[in-house]
């Protein structure tokens, strides 16, 4: 088997791996051998496995999470469209043409149809579940690639060191981003942190607890006061909460995998404080009402007013989270107006009673920290299942609660109807403003003012006289020509034409023919107009129409004008200060992404000493803004919108105040805010940090010190003689002194090369589209030369024919580059300065600029946008020493060869960590590496075989500088059993002396070699700095690795140990 073969087939296990785990987490399934049976039924289409497990079980889908969705996976066919049959099923939607869109939707249903064609399930229902299927897939994939790094630490501890004065942030120990949330908002609320951390547990905590609430919740507490110490003093960048985790998750039925409600968590985290600080009140204030702080924090009180069955009652009720509806409102306020009236309520304000019920909720005690659960989750009955409400609904950053308290009942009932009859007449006018700016009986309407003014351009233009249909010539031959025509007359008789009838020949030359000739005649009419008018008609129809338009403008104004002042009286009607005296500051907003059944939660919490936003994503914590913070928490743009908003009494600044040392009045800081006892355990923790810290960095001065002793003696190869069997050239014996490798290339080498290929693009939208703009253009042009980097990507190529070599967009496809990284990429290919000479091509080139400067920061993550750029220069230099190390291998020059080959592998194992098309063929290049060295070690061998003494000490040179120096390479990976079989040919190659007879001399140089060369150790020693590399240009590179490639596959023998 070939080493590419052997590739092939690694990474098709690892993707059957994939999709059993895909399948196995879609369905539930746990049955391998049934996963493997609808894999094998399903010719591995996710899609149609997914609807075989569910058929099997019922005749409808029972799973919420359906895995179709159309997403680039490099397959044994580098790539193929998961849920697609073939390559042709892939559209590209990377342009703006959105008939690609219906045809990819069309694509999708097709497919998805076959799976459910059983169900019994409507079209429109299938359609409905296939959207919300996509999302939650697409979702649930994106969360796995964004948040991977929550699953494990870095193991340089360096990378997990706290910035100074920067937040601590939560690991994600297993799908407890909803955990990080709720925490991360409740300990930047001050007062709370000051109450966690310095609650003491109740005496009688040493003994036994007394009931299951004390065996819960003591330990719980304890564990949250230690998590809260490591926030406030951790040298850690983020803090693992595992221990706080664990215990929760007893409370929750659900299975440890799924991920927790937000509004069921906080609530059962508020019970569960409320009951250990009402342990410790009861404890401290025996024989009195104990004052439990959670309560005085959380809770507040409202007064419900109403009517039931023509009775009135008032009932006063403690609430803690407030609930409110999302749907069908625009902001917060109209969701408070609507949850703080139920039902009916005119009886409630006139003296006749009735048989109606409703009430009215007014608020007498408003908590300190307020919170709102807004529900975004509706069940939908048709589909059996939850879904997800995302319209946009907007919250202030400052809410004024006064209109919502009970002191202020009959000033706001007042307010209430007078909006309500503003409402009223807010109708009636848009219903008006509508007649006006969408007139007419039809499908189609307009603004009457634009209908006004097509008539007036009607009537005022010239004068037609015939119809428009009898300049040409019915009797005309086929193919739009007329019959033969005189020779045009001259510039001398062309008044003497002028002076003739229309039906003359010079009026036939003038018809124009459509087929045949390109440009308008000047003569032709560009818009129809009246065959007769006269000057008196036209008068008095300009001037009627003219009286008419302006009537219509002036009253759509006023409509408009009075529409604007009822808006503006409605959101200032509770503007005045009576009603501004209950001030709530926005603390935190809870934000979620995904669907019903799945997603990501993150939290944004205010900085009051920073006046800023800050953003908490599980271990990373980083700066943000309001912008930031609308973007995605008003949901209607995205998955992604608040789900819990926290408020604060913005008259209680104790809430949010810091702590002071009592004697120096100085604000406290880290660890001088704990008390003792957690002072002591996060000094502890931090101590064991700083080791961990310490061990690292002598682990790598040891590794640094052991590549620089290795490496050191490779670099005096350039004294050994060339290692052929016959003299080789001086010239090859350093690739810098040779002029092949040396060879610069001119500055615009790539960019000549890609700007052919960008005006090749452009030429080829001109010729498809009639529309000339350079805009069109430039989207033409981009799908154009998009569609011709994704054919290249997907097609299965030799190894002598790389195509990511061509093109940093194709390497970018078959890596599965998100799509603004590719749009980005793609768009600065045509913005280039030196983009042709023509003026097509330079007005493309300034529309490509215009919209690159048009993205906003936060639509492309610059970083990720640099990281992936980065990743495929490391690509090509490393392409550039593999490629070197190969000619030199081929040349025979096996010492030089040796160094480009071992940093092509380091280098390739870093790019192939990330993808397994990051990269080049492994084996291939292991294969390689391997033959330098036993090349090496035989021609070493022969030298030692000759007793001169020159030629032994040569010899043994090669072995001790540069085979015994690389050796630990082979041996690192322990998997890579070729390696260790020809580790063990040198070896044994060495111990096969040992029973000859030898010259004393040569006994002792071997003596002192052999434990050298056995020495078992695989530890790495250190290195040179890697040869400077020539720079190729993308021409020179593909050609020089197709020729070296093409060389190797003819002369190539089994990759084995020898």
């Amino acid at each position: 088997m070939t080493v590419e073969q052997n590739v092939l087939q690694q990474h098709s296990q690892k993707h059957q791996q994939t999709l059993l785990n895909q399948l196995r987490e879609v369905t539930g399934t746990t049955d391998v051998q049934l996963l493997q049976q609808a894999l094998q039924v399903s010719n591995g289409d996710l899609a149609e496995a997914v609807a075989f497990l569910t058929e099997k079980n019922a005749k409808v889908p029972q799973q919420d999470e359906a895995t179709y969705y159309q997403t680039a996976q490099i397959t044994n066919d580098r790539y193929i469209s998961v849920g697609s049959q073939a390559d042709t099923n892939v559209i590209d939607l990377t342009g703006d043409d959105k008939d690609d869109l219906q045809r990819a939707i069309a694509l999708s249903l097709e497919e998805s149809s076959r799976a459910f064609r059983e169900t019994g399930i409507t079209d429109e229902e299938q359609a409905i579940s296939r959207v919300l299927e996509a999302s939650i897939a697409e979702n649930k994939a994106s969360l796995k690639r964004t948040h991977t790094e929550v699953w494990s630490d870095s193991p340089n501890p360096h990378d997990r060191k706290r910035l100074e004065n920067c937040p601590v942030g939560l690991k994600n120990v297993g799908n407890t981003c909803w955990f990080s949330a709720v925490i991360q908002s409740l300990f930047n609320l001050l007062e709370f942190q000051r109450l966690v951390l310095h609650y003491s547990p109740p005496a009688r905590m040493q003994d036994l607890p007394r009931n299951q609430k004390e065996h819960r919740n003591l330990p719980f507490m304890q564990e949250l006061r230690r998590l809260f110490s490591l926030l406030v003093g951790s040298k850690r960048k983020y803090v693992d909460p595992s221990r706080a985790v664990e215990i929760l998750k007893d409370a929750f039925k659900s299975s440890e995998s799924q991920q927790q409600d937000v509004s069921e968590f906080t609530h059962k985290l508020l019970d569960w404080l409320e009951d250990a600080f009402q342990i410790k009140a009861e404890e401290d204030r025996e024989g009195e009402k104990p004052k439990n702080p959670m309560v005085e924090l959380f809770y507040g009180r409202f007064l419900a007013v109403g009517v039931l069955e023509g009775k009135k009652f008032e009932n006063t009720e403690m609430f803690g989270q407030y609930p409110l509806q999302v749907n069908g409102f625009k902001d917060l306020h109209e969701c408070l107006e609507a949850a703080m009236i139920e039902g009916e309520i005119e009886s409630l304000h006139s003296a006749e009673n009735s048989a109606k019920s409703g009430q009215e909720h007014w608020f007498t005690e408003l908590p300190p920290v307020l919170t709102f659960e807004l529900s975004r989750f509706e069940f939908n009955q048709a589909l059996g299942r939850p879904e997800k409400i995302h319209n946009k609904l907007e919250f202030p950053s400052m809410l004024y609660m006064d209109r919502y308290m009970d002191r202020n009942r009959d000033v706001t009932r007042i307010k209430r109807e007078e909006i309500r009859r503003l409402k009223e007449h807010l109708t009636v006018l848009q219903q008006r403003l509508e007649r006006y700016l969408s007139y007419g009986s039809g499908p189609k309407r307009f603004p009457l003012a634009d209908v006004l003014q097509y008539a007036m351009e009607f009537a005022s233009s010239k004068p037609v006289c015939t119809s428009p249909v009898e300049d040409f010539d019915t009797t005309a031959p086929p193919g739009g020509t007329t019959a033969q025509a005189p020779p045009a007359a001259s510039a001398g008789e062309q008044p003497d034409a002028a002076e003739g009838s229309g039906a003359g020949p010079q009026a036939q030359q003038r018809v124009h023919k459509p087929f045949t000739q390109s440009r308008v005649p000047p003569d032709l009419p560009m818009h129809p107009a009246p065959r007769h008018i006269t000057d008196e008609e036209l008068r008095v129809l300009e001037g009627c129409l003219h009286r008419w338009r302006s009537e219509v403008e002036n009253d759509t104004r006023d409509l408009q004008a009075s529409i604007s002042r009822i808006h503006r009286t409605i959101e200032l009607m509770y503007s005045d200060k009576s009603m501004m005296q209950v001030p709530y500051r926005l603390h935190a907003v809870l934000v979620h992404e995904g669907q019903a059944n799945a997603g990501h939660y993150w939290a944004y919490i205010y900085d009051p000493h920073h006046r800023r936003w800050m953003k908490y994503n599980d271990i990373s914590v980083t700066k943000s803004s309001w912008e930031e913070l609308v973007r995605d928490s008003f949901g209607g743009y995205r998955n992604a919108s608040a789900y819990c908003l926290m408020y604060i009494d913005d008259k209680k600044p104790f809430l949010i105040e810091e702590d002071f040392d009592k004697e120096t009045g100085q604000m406290l800081n880290g660890l001088d805010k704990l008390p003792p006892d957690l002072k002591d355990y996060v000094e502890a923790d931090n101590k064991l940090f700083e080791k961990e810290m310490e061990d690292w960095d002598a682990l790598q001065a040891r590794k640094l010190q052991q590549e620089k002793l290795a490496l050191a003696a490779a670099a005096a190869n350039v004294a050994v003689q060339p290692m052929n069997t016959e003299p080789c050239p001086t010239d090859d014996t350093a690739p810098q002194q040779d002029p092949e490798y040396m060879e610069q290339q001119s500055p615009s080498g790539d960019s000549k090369h890609l700007q052919e290929e960008t005006e090749r693009a452009i030429s080829k939208a001109a010729a498809e589209h009639d529309e000339k703009s350079p805009e069109v253009l430039l989207n033409t042009a981009m799908k154009v030369e998009y569609t011709r980097l994704l054919r290249l990507a997907q097609e299965d190529t030799p190894p002598e024919r790389d195509y990511r070599l061509q093109h940093i967009i194709v390497y970018f496809i078959q890596n599965q580059a998100p799509k603004k990284i590719l749009e980005r990429t793609l768009l600065m290919q045509f913005a280039d300065r030196n983009l042709g000479f023509d003026e097509r091509c330079k007005n493309i080139m300034k529309v490509a600029r215009a919209k690159l400067e048009l993205v906003k920061p936060d639509e492309v993550n610059m970083e990720e946008y640099e990281m992936w750029h980065q990743d495929y220069r490391n690509f090509r230099e490393t392409t550039v020493f593999l490629l070197i190390g190969l000619e030199m291998f081929l040349k025979k020059s096996y010492v030089e060869a040796l160094m480009y080959l071992i940093y092509a592998y380091q280098y390739n194992r870093v790019l192939l960590a990330k993808g397994p098309y990051r990269g080049h063929n492994e084996d291939l290049i292991g294969h390689y590496r391997r033959e330098c060295l036993l090349r090496l070690n035989e021609h070493a061998a022969a030298l030692f075989e000759t007793g001169e003494e020159n030629e032994v000490n040569n010899g043994l040179s090669i072995m001790n500088e540069l085979v015994v120096a690389c050796i630990p390479l082979l041996l690192v990976d322990e998997m890579e059993e070729k390696d260790m079989v020809a580790v063990e040919d040198m070896r044994n190659r060495w111990c096969s002396y040992l029973g000859q007879e030898m010259e004393p001399n040569l006994q002792e140089k071997l003596t002192d070699f052999l434990p050298k060369l056995l020495d078992c150790s695989s530890e790495i020693k250190s290195f040179p700095d890697p040869p400077k590399l020539p720079s190729y240009s993308t021409l020179e590179l593909c050609e020089r690795y197709s020729r070296v490639m093409t060389l190797l596959t003819q002369n190539r023998t089994p990759a084995d140990g020898r």
